[in-house]
This record gives C-alpha cells, sequence and structure tokens, in this order.
C-alpha cells in the first residue's frame, strides 16, 4: 500500500462518525430508543412532555420537526461537483425523539436563524456532561463577550487588544477555510446531536478548536516575560484548556476527530507565521493616522469576501460579528490612545507584579464589569434594533420574518458589522470613558 492510500485510509478513519459516537457512549451519552410501533405506547411516553415545551419532541412529519425515515430533509447531499453538504441546511442525518425521562438532556441551544432543534438524548454522567457544557461555551459568543472586556479594563489593555488580533485572524481564516473545503458535519445517527447552534455551518476544521487553541497560547506568549509568574502555570494551562474545548466538540457531536485535529494543527501554523506581526499591527492600529479607516475598510471587504465563498449560512454571520469586533475594538484603541485615557506601562517597569487582592481592588473590578457589560449589552440591543430594519428598508428587503430578511447579506453583513462595531468601540473608548469619568478606571 502506497502512502497516498495509507493517509487517505487514516484521514477516512479519523472523519469515521462511528467514533465520535463511541466517544459520546463511553462518556456516557446514547440516543434515545426509537418510537414503538404500538402509538399507543407512544402517547402513555410522551404524556409527561406535554408540560414541557423545552423538552417536547415534535410529531415526525410536522412541520419544523424529524421527518420519517426517506424524507428529503433528512439526507444530507452532496455538492454537484462532490465538495460535501450544502451550507445552510442540517448536517447529517436526523434521529427521531424518543419518550423523555428525568435522565435526558436536550440541545444547548437552538439554531436562532433556522429554527433547528437538537435531539434529546440519554445522559448517564453528568459531571462529564457539565463540564463539555462549559468546555464548549468557551468558544461562544457569551465567552468572549466577557472574556477580552474583563482583559481591557481589569487585566492588561495591551494583551487584550493582541488577544483580540489574534482571535480575529485564527477564526476568519478558519471559517473561511470551512467554506472553501465543504466537509459535512458528522452524520446522525450514529451520532447524538447534543448541539445544533452551529450546525448549518461546515465541518472541515474546528474553529472551536482553532479558538481553544489560539487563545491560550497567545495568553502564554503575551504574558510570559510581562507578568512575573511561573512559566509551569502557563504550560500547565494551555494543554488544560485546549483539550477541553476540543473533546467537548466531539461529545457534542458537533465534529469528527479529524476536524479537532486539522483545527488545531491549523492555529499552529497560523501562529507560527503571523504572531510576529502581531506587536507591529497593534502599534498601527494605535498611532497610525489614518489607521482608523484603513481598519474599516480592510475588515469590510474581508467580510465581503467571506459571503462570497458559498451559500447562506449562520458562518455569514459569525464572520462579519468577527470581523466587526476587531474592527471596532482597534478603531477604539485608536481613539483611546490619542486621547490619552489608556496608557500602557513603559518598558522599563516590567515584568509587572500582580497586586495584592483587596477589598477595594475586588469591589472596582466587579463595579467595571458590571457597569461595562450593561453599557455593551445596551449598545448591542439598541443598534440591532436599528440595522436591520435600516437595512431591509434600503435594500428593499421584506422585515415581517426576522430570520428570513437576515438570509440576505444586504441584512446580515451590515447588521452583524455595524452592530458588533460598535460593541467593539464601546469595549475600548466608551466604557474606558465612562470609569475615567466616574473615578473607577
Amino acid at each position: 500500500m502506497s502512502l497516498r492510500q495509507r493517509l487517505a485510509q487514516l484521514v477516512g478513519r479519523l472523519q469515521d462518525p462511528q467514533k465520535v459516537a463511541r466517544f459520546q457512549w463511553l462518556c456516557g451519552v446514547e440516543a434515545p430508543p426509537r418510537r414503538s410501533a404500538d402509538p399507543r405506547e407512544d402517547e402513555k411516553a410522551e404524556a409527561p412532555l406535554a408540560g414541557d415545551p423545552r423538552l417536547r419532541g415534535r410529531q415526525p412529519g410536522a412541520p419544523g420537526g424529524p421527518q420519517p425515515p426517506g424524507s428529503d430533509r433528512n439526507q444530507c447531499p452532496a455538492k454537484p461537483d462532490g465538495g460535501g453538504a450544502p451550507n445552510g441546511v442540517r448536517n447529517g442525518l436526523a434521529a427521531e425523539l424518543g419518550p423523555a425521562s428525568p435522565r435526558r438532556a436536550g440541545a444547548l441551544r437552538r439554531n436562532s436563524l433556522t429554527g433547528e432543534e437538537g435531539q434529546l438524548a440519554r445522559v448517564s454522567n453528568w459531571p462529564l456532561y457539565c463540564l463539555f457544557c462549559f468546555g464548549t461555551e468557551l468558544g461562544n459568543e457569551l465567552f468572549y463577550i466577557l472574556f477580552f472586556p474583563f482583559w481591557i479594563w481589569n487585566l492588561d489593555p495591551l494583551v487584550g487588544r493582541r488577544l483580540v488580533v489574534i482571535w480575529v485572524l485564527v477564526m476568519y481564516l478558519g471559517q473561511c477555510t470551512k467554506d472553501i473545503i465543504r466537509w459535512p458535519r458528522p452524520a446522525s445517527p450514529p451520532v447524538v446531536k447534543l448541539e445544533v447552534f452551529y450546525n448549518s455551518e461546515y465541518s472541515m476544521p474546528s474553529t472551536h478548536a482553532m479558538s481553544g487553541t489560539a487563545i491560550p497560547i497567545s495568553m502564554v506568549l503575551l504574558t510570559y516575560g510581562r507578568w512575573q509568574y511561573p512559566l509551569i502555570y502557563g504550560l500547565i494551562l494551555i494543554p488544560c484548556w485546549c483539550s477541553l474545548v476540543c473533546l467537548s466538540r466531539i461529545y457534542m457531536g458537533m465534529h469528527s476527530i479529524l476536524d479537532i485535529i486539522a483545527g488545531f494543527l491549523y492555529t499552529i501554523l497560523i501562529l507560527a507565521v503571523f504572531y510576529p506581526f502581531v506587536d507591529l499591527i497593534d502599534n498601527f492600529n494605535q498611532t497610525h493616522k489614518y489607521a482608523p479607516f484603513i481598519i474599516i475598510g480592510l475588515h469590510l471587504a474581508l467580510g465581503i469576501f467571506s459571503f462570497t465563498l458559498d451559500t447562506w449560512s449562520t458562518s455569514r454571520g459569525d464572520t462579519a460579528e468577527i470581523l466587526g469586533s476587531g474592527a471596532g475594538i482597534a478603531c477604539g484603541s485608536h481613539v483611546t490612545y490619542n486621547m490619552g485615557l489608556v496608557l500602557d506601562p513603559s518598558l522599563d517597569t516590567l515584568p509587572l507584579a500582580g497586586l495584592p487582592i483587596t477589598m477595594t481592588l475586588f469591589g472596582k473590578a466587579v463595579l467595571r464589569i458590571f457597569i461595562g457589560m450593561v453599557f455593551v449589552l445596551i449598545v448591542r440591543d439598541v443598534m440591532k434594533k436599528i440595522t436591520i430594519p435600516l437595512a431591509c428598508k434600503i435594500f428593499s428587503i421584506p422585515c415581517d420574518d426576522i430570520r428570513k430578511a437576515r438570509q440576505h447579506m444586504e441584512v446580515e453583513l451590515p447588521y452583524r458589522y455595524i452592530t458588533y462595531g460598535m460593541v467593539g468601540f464601546s469595549i475600548t473608548f466608551f466604557v474606558p470613558y465612562i470609569f475615567f469619568f466616574i473615578g473607577i478606571s
């Protein structure tokens, strides 16, 4: 057997959905039993679900629910050119829902744009379930909107800004690569889909794995030598964080082993090539006279390019959200630097020593997070209410169904880019200005 054949065989084994299902089974996740042939048995089994819409399964064949085996909706057809499943549709086969029981878990989140709901599953190891739910959240919006502001407001603005630069670069390249390779998610069955929020995106590489690799490695690279702490702490953090996020995606049924390995190796390559330029990029964003115009134009052009790679899916909006956040944070840091609101410590004060945690220090940190997050969430909500109807009106797109309207590039791109651009700008300018004004900076 030639080397090429061996590699192809290895790729096939690593991409096998049975291995994902086997990992889930070892971790205590099983698909619910199939419906019985006797309808009266099903009616009895479904009775406990009547009072809980969160756990209630939809009838097979009903609109928006699981379809009977053999229906078109249960299929995951390949692209005409053999390049994988179409984007913007459910990846893998939809398993039928069985009767609920107290030991079952539903999907973490419904897909807000497609309306897709995940499967119920029998979970026998709840500590692992909670651990991997936490691990998968380390790659979701809620984590990012807390993590980056916490660094910028409370720990080290320079490290926070540069983490954002790396995150934007890694996530953008990962999302675009997905739409070029176009490999579908692991098929279900045999895989149990515990999460469907990103199920309409392609699978290769795993951007959760990329983020879960890039962030801890970058944190250690950016802080070691700048802050005083033992290197062993960083060497422990990296494999723990990375493995938790990567294994959580297999546990959730969203990625094959190959997707995870590819995401990890791809991130290492990106960091090896681009990390030496992060300092240059951050200095340019802060000091160059025309930096805001270049930042906005470049990020907008990258967003338009990503929207042309394939048909609509939720990844289009995620990419625009990432680019908008990066552009907003960079522009905000430019204004903040030129106004002298936040100044980085001089080089002769490095390495920085950690301050002793006092009640005053802790109270200010909590107050900054509370005030800052309230302001950021208000900005996000207001901008969402403004940008979607405005984009629909400008491009003559019906706005009755927001979900369908957002499937148009003319709506989704400006909504995500402008909204999260303002969120990013608030994080690095408006909120620090509020802190300075009320005396808690």
